[in-house]
């Protein structure tokens, strides 16, 4: 496994930011991995594992080692008539794995098409948009110990998922790498179309009964008309968590705003549009210096 010194990360960031790390590597496998944090040169060294690079903002150079998953691999574990399990590499493209879905024709995943990152991510912030979470179709994954180099298998009770949040955002923050994700896809899911830009979108394209394929169009669609490219004007994406509040609270605030944006969420609560609530205060397309928030999607 080669070490590189004073390595540049701008092709490594969706901001594109010219920064260094200290050291450098690659993993390709578990084993690369475990070998990597027995080497007694950075056992007191800080440590960043690296997926798409879509979800940090580096402040300056990074003194330390940087560590690129790259393990990627899609591997069947079991199929019946009912439903699938797939295995997959925590490295591999979760957009790239989204397209795998679709051309097997194993729903469930098409509303999350063309989000950013890695499939290692996923869990982590139990990724999700357009009326759908990663943990609708999650099985398991395996992580290894960043202290002590060891394997471990976590269900989905013990990833303890919620809104934008699991275990690894919490008391496990930085202390796991994800190596792979299990995922269980039921053939006969139905298909969730009930968000509202999907349903316009579709209507757009003159589609009535839309198959999975068909959403994803839709939704790439949908998320290229907003997001702007990073290969044009860094950014990282859209990164805000909406905020959930009792329903009396938004009947309350209804009164007062009547278009306010929000969907059920938990029972008795209801979700609110972080880019509505932003849009309100007049950030939508604000720039400060040479910082901004997109003009077309706040």
């Amino acid at each position: 496994m080669e070490v590189l010194e004073n390595y540049s990360l701008k092709s490594l960031n969706t901001f594109g930011l010219d920064v260094k790390a200290r050291w450098f590597t690659e993993i390709t496998d578990i084993e690369g991995l475990q070998s990597l944090l027995s080497d007694q040169r950075f056992q007191s060294v800080p440590k960043m594992i690296l997926g798409g690079g879509s979800n940090i903002l580096f402040k300056g150079d990074y003194n330390g080692l940087i560590i690129r998953n790259r393990i990627e691999f899609v591997k069947k574990i079991s199929e019946d008539e009912q439903q699938v399990f797939i295995s997959v590499g925590a490295g591999l493209n979760w957009h790239s794995f989204v397209l795998y879905t679709i051309e097997q024709n194993f729903p469930g995943l098409e509303n999350l098409s063309l989000i950013p990152g890695c499939v290692g991510a996923a869990p982590i912030q139990n990724i999700g948009a357009y009326g759908v979470e990663v943990k609708n179709t999650f099985h398991e994954l395996s992580a290894v110990d960043l202290e002590d180099g060891s394997l471990r298998t976590f269900n989905a009770k013990e990833c303890r998922f919620d809104y934008r949040d699991s275990i690894f955002k919490q008391e496990a923050r930085n202390r796991y790498a994800i190596v792979s994700v299990t995922f269980r896809f039921n053939k006969k899911v139905p298909l969730n179309t009930s968000y509202g830009a999907i349903e316009d979108q579709l209507k757009i394209m003159n589609i009535s009964h839309p198959t999975i394929r068909d959403i994803s169009n839709a939704v790439i669609i949908i998320r290229k008309s907003k997001l702007p490219d990073p290969e044009i004007i860094g950014n990282a994406g859209s990164f805000f968590k909406n905020p959930e509040i009792p329903e009396k609270l938004f009947n309350k605030l209804k009164e007062n705003f009547p278009n306010i944006v929000g969907h059920p969420s938990h029972v008795g609560m209801i979700k609110l549009a972080a880019g509505w609530l932003i849009e309100q205060c007049g950030w939508k397309g604000k720039r400060i210096a040479n910082t901004g928030m997109h003009e077309r999607q706040a």
